[in-house]
């Protein structure tokens, strides 16, 4: 039995989604997505709970209160809470890009208000009690590249009043440290961005997976900190890196997704170059997930930073194949338990 209570272990619904549709394979619905997280066990311990993308077909970013509620009720009927929820700001989904015009960027700043309104739904039904809503740039690297300091000064515009309108609803939001959004796409570049902001309700959020490709500058190479000629065995450089990279983002974390990835890179289209999501137990893996997560959940000091009540499993562009198996979904649950084993704490409740 594990002494540990928190964080609280949530998975993440939109591998159900992302990346599935008329040219891939189906999505998994919403329903399956929580039977699958509700069903998984290891030595007696369960998931807390999972986070959510307000995207259909899971959840409509335009839903009624009775739609909020039937979702808060599908959570509550497996014994589950549900944490951060995604803000579908990209073009495609009704929102635009947050360096594009004025319009694109009201539209953005539009689905912000949208999911916060969720978000603050599902607090008040009593089935949300910790989580932040998740937001990017919705625009390409290449595009930022252009003109770096204007298009960041105008990223930075749109995100600080995405967080005024957040904190009307009690709300923060998380910048996904991924680097297929433009002025978010290097560690440093995301730590201008955030700063630009000068916003108290705005940090960051890690993805194991997302970040380990900070360290190696795909799409910023002159933020790289892994040497050119580095080897995937050489794990005293890589325990460098990646405390060189946690120091630096660390005090802005509010939101973290254990993960793995083998190295690579895959995407298309928006989602150029982003981290390719390996198993938990995927023999490529190239992160130690135990020891990796606990620089980003503890100081530099050794003490826990408590930023966040609950960590997320993120396993994006899994084959249905792998997701419908109970086994996917047990190995993700054993390596978040030796997570919160290596890194949590307990509180009463």
């Amino acid at each position: 039995m594990q002494n540990n209570n928190y964080p609280k272990l949530h998975n993440a619904s939109w591998p159900g989604v992302v990346g599935k549709g008329p040219d891939s394979e189906p999505p998994i619905s919403i329903d399956t997505m929580i039977d699958l997280t509700a069903n998984a066990e290891v030595d007696g311990i369960k998931f807390d709970g999972f986070d959510l993308f307000l995207f259909d077909p899971h959840m409509d970013i335009d839903a009624s209160d009775d739609d909020i509620k039937k979702m808060a009720d599908k959570a509550v009927a497996k014994n589950l809470e549900i944490g951060s929820l995604v803000a579908p700001v990209w073009t495609p989904t009704g929102g635009g890009s947050a360096m594009g015009s004025k319009e694109e960027r009201e539209k953005f700043v539009t689905q912000v208000r949208k999911a916060c309104r969720i978000a603050q739904k599902l607090r008040e039904l009593g089935v949300r009690p910790h989580g932040i809503v998740r937001i990017d740039s919705s625009v390409d690297p290449v595009s930022w590249a252009a003109d770096p300091s204007a298009n960041t000064k105008l990223i930075a515009e749109t995100f600080r009043e995405a967080c005024d309108v957040a904190s009307d609803f009690g709300e923060s939001l998380a910048a996904e440290g991924e680097i297929c959004w433009g002025g978010m796409h290097g560690w440093k570049t995301m730590i201008n961005t955030l700063e630009a902001v000068d916003r108290p309700n705005i940090g960051f959020q890690a993805d194991m997976a997302h970040t380990l490709l900070y360290l190696l500058g795909y799409n910023k190479p002159d933020e790289r900190i892994l040497p050119e000629n580095f080897q995937w065995d050489d794990r005293a450089t890589l325990t460098d890196g990646l405390k060189t990279l946690t120091d630096a983002l660390r005090p802005w974390t509010i939101d973290f997704h254990v993960a793995q990835n083998d190295g690579t890179v895959f995407g298309s289209g928006t989602h150029d170059k982003t981290g390719r999501h390996c198993q938990a137990s995927d023999p490529n893996g190239k992160l130690n997930i135990p020891e990796d997560a606990g620089y980003w959940l503890r100081n530099d000091d050794g003490t826990l930073t408590k930023r966040f009540k609950h960590i997320c499993w993120d396993g994006c562009m899994f084959p249905n194949e792998v997701m419908m198996q109970p086994k996917t979904w047990n190995d993700i649950l054993g390596a978040m338990i030796k997570v919160r084993e290596q890194h949590g704490w307990h509180e009463a409740e």
